[in-house]
């Protein structure tokens, strides 16, 4: 079993930064790819930015716009989601999720229980 816990959410300018953390515990995930997602109020689950086991492979939404940066330290097994130049519309629950698979963007194994970010205007 392979459980996930967010951290680093909160209250924040527009224009301001966040850092996100997903913590993994139990089985090692040295091998598995690991994703964003968010959910802003009344909307589906979206997709953020998805990083494969080494770190060597990412891939970004959209939207991102070279605003968000994805990484991963396996030692600690801990992977990041830095946010620069926040938005409104980046207001979300935030998702960390863990797959055993390939990279991709749409099924996952394992999800956290998510962190609030909330950028007012």
């Amino acid at each position: 079993q392979v459980q996930l816990v967010e951290s680093g959410g909160g209250l924040v300018q527009a224009g301001g930064s966040l850092r996100l953390s997903c913590a993994l515990s139990g089985r090692t995930f040295s091998r598995y790819t690991m994703g964003w997602f968010r959910q802003a109020p009344g909307k589906e689950r979206e997709f953020v930015v998805a990083i494969n086991w080494s770190g060597g492979s990412t891939r970004y939404a959209g939207f991102v716009k070279g605003r968000f940066t994805i990484s991963r330290d396996n030692a600690k097994n801990t992977v990041y989601l830095q946010m620069n130049d926040l938005k409104p519309e980046d207001t979300a629950v935030y998702y960390c999720a863990a797959t055993s698979s390939w990279l991709q963007t749409y099924e996952y194994d394992y999800w956290g229980q998510g962190t609030q970010v909330t950028v007012s205007s």
